[in-house]
């Protein structure tokens, strides 16, 4: 009985391997074909003949309440000379990012079909990273120097668990997010488990939007932070039920276990010591992930269910 059972598990993960192989080809042959527009280096190339032919590259680059002494100042600057070259040793191509762009759109379109690739543009910002990426549907900007390796001299004054992630791998997983936000929708965000599950929706999301990052990429976290995350997923588990957090509407719960932070705040000290910022998030990955794999639904849709609805139909039990 137990070879019939072992050959019934091992035939069925065969079949659910070939469907992925198929799912993947069939994402790969859509072929998106971008051309990563280089404003930062156009811009420092820049002087004050050339200027109105850049401006009507990039209109939107240029707000007309500016004269152009303002960005002719800007681009004679200092701090803003050595952000170019900081940024061109690290990004003296963009070969390997346009690759994993193309492939994050290709899959955005399997799932999407009405999504058209828009244009992706790189820039700089003064390392304004609380705005790395901004999409819309027409322009994808990234501001490089967000993305120059967490050790860069830039970052000093920055929180180190902020400066984690600057680095060029997180691109992509930025601009995943981003249009993550786009296509998720929840109506409320008031309990604990609405904030889980609206970032459960985004992680999940980047599972099926970036399957070529790794699972720590795709959240932030080190491999350390994510292996932490996975041992200890049922004592977080049973500390949220105990304490009756899940439907709770303290103020307070986001900042303890949702936003960016550089530990989750459980008020116990070997926790709170060794624990990654944004663990609810991580629970709530696992409550999607659970939803989809018990659920006959689609992942378009799913991202504008109630998280009551997926909570309650996912049949959720964290890792032992």
């Amino acid at each position: 009985m137990k070879q019939l059972f072992f050959g019934i598990f091992i035939f069925a993960m065969c079949i659910s391997c070939q469907q992925e192989d198929n799912t993947e080809k069939a994402i790969n042959d859509i072929g998106t074909d971008i051309s990563i527009e280089r404003f930062d280096m156009d811009f420092a190339d820049a002087t004050e003949k050339t200027l109105p032919k850049l401006k009507k590259a990039y209109p939107f680059m240029f707000p007309k309440t500016y004269s152009d002494s303002v960005w002719i100042s800007k681009i004679n600057d200092t701090l803003q000379q050595e952000l170019f070259r900081e940024v061109k040793k690290i990004y003296p191509k963009t070969d390997k990012l346009q690759s994993e762009i193309e492939s994050l759109f290709n899959h955005i379109k399997y799932y999407f079909p009405d999504f058209h690739p828009p244009r992706v543009i790189t820039t700089t910002s003064f390392v304004d990273y609380r705005n790395k990426v901004i999409v819309t549907d027409t322009i994808a900007l990234v501001a490089l120097d967000n993305f120059l390796g967490k050790d860069h001299y830039f970052y000093k004054g920055i929180p180190v668990y902020i400066a984690a992630n600057l680095r060029p791998s997180q691109i992509v997983v930025d601009l995943a997010n981003a249009y993550a936000e786009k296509y998720a929708f929840q109506k409320q965000r008031k309990t604990l488990l609405d904030e889980m599950v609206y970032y459960g929706k985004l992680l999940y999301f980047k599972d099926k939007a970036i399957p070529f990052k790794s699972e720590a990429e795709r959240i932030g976290y080190t491999e350390e932070e994510l292996q932490w995350a996975k041992t200890n997923e049922s004592d977080i588990w049973r500390y949220f039920v105990e304490r009756e957090l899940l439907y709770s509407t303290d103020s307070k719960l986001p900042g303890r276990f949702i936003v960016d932070a550089p530990f989750s705040k459980f008020y116990l000290q070997d926790i709170d010591t060794n624990s990654p910022g944004r663990i609810g998030q991580y629970i709530g990955w696992q409550i999607v992930r659970a939803y989809m794999e018990n659920n006959d639904k689609p992942f378009n849709e799913m991202l504008t269910e109630d998280a009551e609805t997926i909570f309650n139909n996912s049949k959720f039990k964290p890792k032992k």
